[in-house]
């Protein structure tokens, strides 16, 4: 099995994409992570350019990592600074790391118009700078930005910067693509001819410009590089770096290379995450592999389909990769989906879904056309299954609500005062809450009346709010559609509410997710798990 060696640099190239921000603890933790996970290279920074990467550079040094190497990012000297002068060099050998990546001009559009030197001078550079280098026994991983754009500017010329980077002793030729615009022939014929023409293992780095980052890597790496730089989840400037969570999982399972030590692709969803977290970037349910779209189901007959062989509508095992299957629901559904989804829920025997599908379905799709959409709302549907096999009780009824928003001034905040009138066990009771929104008001009012009856409401919070406006033709008009979620500190749940009136709506998710949380709470007193 061939082995791909795979390089990060999600602490150099990922922290230049928009909204990305890693903390000098989020990058030595995010290092510790990518270790664990058993990749080869880790870029810790562009060695010099700030206080933090130093920073970064003497704190790893600390740090024992059981596989990768961490490698220091720079450039070339400067055109009139010699190599024993140059700051930016200082630097890349103060950090202290067993290998450096230099990244050199190969494009003759930059070396005169960026560089503003000669091409001959442009090469005087690099061997000054990758021989230096190598003297002072680092690894050294010559990154040829713009080799893809620049070979076709002008063929010579980025050979001739390849050959007196191999010349000088560079350990790796990195071929980058650097503006993302590349195809995959243009990629894979390039790679193929650098990798016959010098005896040095060859690199490729690509971005995601023209939406072909992942392509292109596969590409070179079948034409023989044998490795592959990106970043995890494709964070990066503009459109993004390649991304590593899908590129690993395609060749490891897909090519038949080896990139990562025995097991480990099973903790790639869990590292995708961990960076979206720490990263404070929304994790992409729709990515390749590691989204929690990547193997959901909704059509009833790919469930069908998925309970007599997965393989029917995935390319791949979910568990692979760390990921899981997900049946969703809404008005497409069928019965395959509902006995599915019972057991997924957790919801009783196979035997009573069985019987009563048919009713769940008609209820189902009823609301469906209403514009109640579940997938998201999976405690919603449960406690819709349950009035459906009449095995609900609601634990408190409304007999009425009252919102007044008020703003007492142009500069003064808004003012959001609810009154609720709910009916616990035979009781009526009456309050008001205070809060930021009307719908924190009404979830203050309601837990007011509610937490004398049932005290274990008071560990339930909520953690998202969502509003999606379902015909936006019909303008103020529209039916909106609201999705809660909430946790108590173990679990985390999903209610929906629809409505033409926002704040109706709310209440609906509200309670939906209060009812929940004692139906819960009711069927583990029983002795019952669901």
């Amino acid at each position: 099995m061939k082995k791909i060696y795979i390089y990060d640099t999600t602490l150099r190239d990922g922290a230049q994409g928009e909204g990305v921000f890693f903390s000098l603890t989020g990058k030595l933790r995010l290092a510790k992570r990518l270790d664990e996970f058993g990749l080869d290279y880790i870029e810790g920074g562009f060695a010099g350019s700030n206080a933090k990467e130093d920073m970064f550079f003497k704190e790893i040094g600390k740090i024992h990592l059981k596989k990768a190497k961490v490698v220091a990012f720079g450039s070339t000297r400067r055109v009139k600074e010699r190599v024993t002068k140059d700051p930016f060099i200082k630097s890349l050998l103060n950090a202290r790391t067993e290998a450096v990546a230099i990244f050199g001009k190969v494009s003759a559009l930059h070396i005169r118009d960026v560089l503003k030197t000669t091409i001959k001078d442009n090469l005087t550079i690099i061997y000054d700078t990758v021989a230096y280098l190598k003297d002072k026994g680092k690894e050294v991983l010559f990154d040829a930005e713009h080799f893809f754009d620049g070979y076709k500017e002008n063929a010579d010329v980025a050979m001739q910067v390849l050959d007196i980077a191999v010349k000088a002793g560079a350990d790796w030729l990195v071929l980058c693509d650097t503006n993302g615009g590349s195809l995959p022939d243009e990629v894979g014929d390039l790679t193929g001819k650098v990798v016959k023409t010098f005896n040095v293992p060859v690199g490729i780095h690509t971005h995601d410009d023209a939406g072909l980052g992942v392509a292109n890597s596969l590409e070179a790496v079948r034409r023989g590089a044998t490795m592959v730089q990106g970043t995890i989840n494709g964070y990066g400037e503009r459109c993004g770096n390649a991304n590593l969570c899908t590129i690993i999982p395609n060749l490891e399972l897909k090519m038949g290379m080896r990139c990562l030590p025995h097991e480990k692709l099973k903790m790639l969803r869990e590292l995708s995450l961990f960076v979206s977290e720490l990263a404070n970037v929304r994790h992409d349910p729709k990515s390749p592999y590691v989204g929690e779209s990547a193997f959901a189901h909704k059509g009833g007959s790919h469930v069908n389909a998925v309970m007599k062989n997965p393989l029917s509508y995935e390319h791949v095992s979910p568990e692979e990769v760390g990921n899981k299957r997900r049946n969703l629901i809404s008005e497409l559904s069928g019965g395959s989906n509902i006995l599915l989804k019972a057991v997924e829920l957790g919801l009783g025997h196979k035997e009573t879904y069985e019987k009563n599908v048919k009713d769940i379905l008609r209820a189902l799709k009823y609301m469906g056309s209403k514009g109640y959409a579940f997938e998201a709302a999976d405690a919603s549907f449960k406690l819709l299954v349950q009035k459906v096999l009449k095995q609900h009780k609601s634990f408190f009824q409304l007999e009425g609500f009252r919102v007044i928003v008020e703003k007492r001034g142009k500069e003064e905040k808004c003012i959001s005062e609810a009154t609720v009138k709910v009916n616990v066990k035979g009781e009526t009771e009456l309050a008001v809450g205070e809060g930021d929104g009307p719908v924190n008001a009404l979830d203050k009012a309601l837990r007011k009346v509610l937490i004398r009856f049932y005290p274990e409401i008071k560990d339930v919070f909520l953690t998202d709010f969502k509003v999606h406006i379902l015909d936006p033709e019909e303008a103020t008009a529209a039916k909106t559609q609201v999705l809660i979620e909430s946790s108590d500190g173990k679990e985390t749940w999903g209610t929906i509410g629809v409505s033409e009136n926002i704040i109706e709506a709310s209440w609906e998710a509200l309670v939906d997710s209060i009812e929940y949380k004692l139906f819960q709470t009711a069927q583990k007193r029983k002795g019952k798990t669901t």
